[in-house]
């Protein structure tokens, strides 16, 4: 039984070995609870209007990150708004990844259909994402659905080729040919034998979708052509405070750290999780 339950404790030591991985971690969980969780403690709306508030300073009139041109409080707002970019960032990372994982166990797996798919990959990846993006939102339209699924396309070839080398390499083990001579039927093989031993990869490679979901939806809000403003997020903040950036700039701050600090932590976790999943890395590095 202990041999059974040390792997965890081991992971949790190898994530949290580099301190810079811890503080990452704990900004991040930070940043979730206070959208998630505070919410839930009576923070569930955005506030009504008030012309005399709009544009009060931080800590004025009750309002800890001040108010915006509505007059609303902007504390409440981010939280708000937080919880709409975590998910649309959340949403992308598993949608590509599901995606990615059946092209890239097909492409590996059945050699007929490598070519052509990889080319497909290739194509996509030849984008650059953002231009991709606003082609992909234009076509589908700007709601929260159709971002997170725009951005999913546009991340699923970098899953897609993670999983096809793996599976190139995993295909030809010993005991994948063990499984094919005793009659395993090849969808168990792909699940069983190929999809379970490159779980690391695909998870280290989703934190970092997850991260440049987020600034790939806040580039695109902010350009106006994300999200329909109707649902805040920390893009749609930023590019409606641009214009009172003279005489209110905490209208843009507050909303750009919110961004800076979920991405970046988002990284820093990322790094980690390799690191701690693949511990050879960590030594060559």
């Amino acid at each position: 039984m202990s041999g059974l339950a040390s792997p965890a404790p081991g992971f949790a030591r190898q994530l949290t070995a580099r301190p810079l991985v811890t503080v990452g971690l704990a900004v991040f969980v930070a940043i979730v609870a206070a959208c998630f969780l505070l919410p839930a403690l009576g923070v569930t709306e955005i506030g009504g209007m008030s012309v005399r508030s709009r544009l009060s300073p931080p800590g004025s009139e009750g309002y800890p990150f001040g108010a915006d041109a509505f007059g609303r409080d902007l504390l409440a707002r981010l939280l708000v708004a937080g919880r709409a970019s975590l998910g649309i960032g959340l949403g992308v990372a598993v949608l590509s990844s599901a995606l990615g994982i059946v092209i890239g166990l097909v492409a590996g797996f059945f050699r007929r259909l490598d070519t052509p798919l990889s080319r497909l990959i290739d194509a996509m990846m030849a984008f650059p994402d953002i231009l991709l993006a606003l082609s992909l939102v234009a076509i589908f339209g700007g709601s929260v659905g159709n971002v997170v699924l725009a951005l999913s396309i546009v991340y699923t070839p970098r899953i897609a080729r993670i999983v096809r080398a793996s599976t190139l390499v995993i295909r030809e083990m010993p005991y994948v040919e063990a499984a094919r001579a005793l009659g395993t039927r090849t969808p168990a093989i792909m699940l069983t034998h190929v999809l379970r031993n490159i779980v690391s990869p695909i998870l280290v490679q989703a934190t970092f979708i997850f991260a440049y979901a987020m600034l790939a939806e806040a580039g695109l809000s902010f350009l106006g052509v994300g999200v329909d403003p109707a649902t805040p997020t920390w893009g749609i903040m930023v590019n409606e405070g641009r214009q009172y950036i003279d005489n209110a700039f905490f209208l843009i701050l507050f909303p750009g750290l919110a961004i800076v600090f979920s991405v970046l932590s988002l990284q820093i976790v990322g790094d980690g999780l390799r690191d701690a999943l693949d511990p050879r890395l960590a030594k060559e590095t």
